[in-house]
């Protein structure tokens, strides 16, 4: 399992790369390995508004349905378009290809885990 040094994480195995007030997001290598081979992902809506911890996305695999959720609070200003005829992106590439929206912030992110803190909590 990769855990890269320059991000954030949340407990719902969430990433963020913050660069100013853009926060690129994406669902973790620990995520997709717990969901398997990912078929479909419904991404949000360019102009939404989310609260941190609010759901926004979905990403279905063979296993199961399930929904991802905003690490920051925002307005999502790009969206991945390349998810929607691979989304397998997320399995080849969690941290690169695979990411899933980008977020203009509004909020602190105070509750996002260091890569440490993430570690740790993966193996509880």
């Amino acid at each position: 399992m990769t855990i890269p040094a320059d991000l954030k994480y949340t407990k719902e195995h969430e990433w963020v790369r913050i660069e100013g007030d853009i926060a690129t997001v994406g669902i973790t290598d620990h995520a997709q390995e717990a969901l398997g081979d990912i078929v479909f992902v419904e991404t949000p809506e360019i102009g939404r508004v989310v609260d941190a911890g609010e759901a926004y996305a979905v990403v279905e695999s063979v296993k199961a349905v399930s929904d991802v959720f905003a690490p920051v609070a925002g307005e999502v200003i790009e969206i991945n378009e390349a998810l929607e005829g691979q989304p397998e992106l997320i399995n080849t590439d969690p941290y690169g290809a695979g990411w899933i929206a980008k977020v203009k912030m509004s909020g602190a992110t105070s509750e996002l885990l260091s890569d440490d803190e993430y570690t740790l909590f993966t193996e509880e």
